[in-house]
């Protein structure tokens, strides 16, 4: 198995080292020559939703990474991922996601729940975190805390507002390999 990790910006080294624990191979996409390569996934990681588009858009990758998706290729986007996937922007995802729900920085907070698929309750980080505000019919919730819906699954995509790769618990990466690639 072989998962393309989106690296414009954010947290993408920690997922390459997260999927490396479980033995999968990984490599980093920053221009269109390197989403061209075979991939059986993709991961979208958290960091600024707005620069990642216009980065996707300038290295013209927005229209291949959403074909791609749309025809069926297993996808995990955390946080800022999470915003690309929603209606607004890829709209690979029947979602809608509130950005910044948490607040700024000084919002940002580390709490454990229950995520519908995995035993016993993960850790969840949220920086400067989304929440699903809106999910359509196939939208099946995975995950609230505090009655925010905060991870989703469609299909093959998988979303979280929060940052699996910023814990040492593979929980979330594992069903990520498991349930949807």
């Amino acid at each position: 198995m072989r998962i393309a990790v989106l690296a414009l910006q954010g947290a993408f080294i920690e997922h390459e080292q997260m999927l490396g624990r479980l033995g999968v191979e990984t490599f980093e996409v920053r221009k269109l020559s390197d989403w061209e390569q075979p991939k059986d996934a993709i991961v979208i990681p958290g960091g600024e939703s707005t620069t990642m588009m216009l980065l996707l858009e300038r290295q013209g990758m927005l229209a291949p990474i959403r074909e791609a998706i749309m025809g069926g290729m297993p996808v995990l986007g955390t946080c800022a991922g999470l915003i690309l996937l929603d209606r607004e922007h890829l709209g690979t995802m029947d979602m809608l996601a509130r950005r910044n729900a948490y607040g700024r920085q000084l919002g940002s907070f580390h709490t454990t729940g229950s995520f519908c698929g995995i035993e016993g309750e993960i850790p969840m980080t949220f920086i400067r975190a989304p929440y699903i505000e809106e999910a359509g019919s196939e939208v099946k919730i995975l995950s609230e805390v505090e009655g925010k819906i905060v991870a989703a699954r469609q299909g093959k995509q998988l979303v979280t507002a929060f940052h699996p790769e910023l814990d040492s618990n593979l929980s979330l990466h594992r069903y990520f390999l498991d349930s949807i690639v």
